[in-house]
């Protein structure tokens, strides 16, 4: 398979994102990681942000760092990619996700889901989590990139903790 989608907010990228990227990229032979844009919420980081760290965490040549808003499906239609990558964390995600790939299948048959587990150090990981224990002071270090780190404690003012 020549190209796929890992659709997301990634806000913020975590190490379960980059562990599926890294994932991905031995199944295919390019990987679209698609920042999802939707006006209802309001992000922590601004998608040129999200960007940049995407692009600064994952330094390969086959990762291409977009973003859409609207129908994922419309956009893998207009990227001519016919593979999507979800992950999967926990019992809870199947059945969301689940529902997405059947509507997506239903939108637009040419189009596949693939599921890949989250590898079990990262399974307990969301990027809310990671927002709310970074917001309160908490040491996220060991679940995101180190650039991801960086910015969340520059983002919320606090000091790297001592070693």
């Amino acid at each position: 398979m020549p190209v796929a989608i890992y659709p997301g907010s990634f806000d913020p990228l975590t190490n379960g994102h980059l562990s599926l990227i890294q994932r991905g990229l031995k199944m295919f032979d390019r990987l679209i990681v698609a920042i999802a844009v939707n006006p209802k919420k309001t992000p922590l980081f601004s998608l040129e942000e999200r960007k940049v760290l995407i692009r600064e965490a994952c330094q390969d040549d086959r990762v291409e760092v977009d973003s859409f808003q609207g129908l994922l499906v419309e956009y893998a239609k207009q990227r001519q990619v016919h593979v999507l990558i979800r992950g999967l964390r926990a019992v809870s995600d199947f059945e969301y996700e689940f529902q997405l790939a059947n509507m997506n299948r239903k939108l637009a048959p040419g189009i596949e889901t693939v599921f890949m587990m989250t590898g079990e150090d990262y399974f307990y990981i969301s990027s809310q989590l990671v927002r709310e224990v970074a917001s309160l002071g908490g040491d996220v270090s060991g679940l995101v990139p180190a650039n991801v780190n960086a910015k969340l404690l520059e983002k919320f003012g606090h000091t790297p903790p001592k070693p």
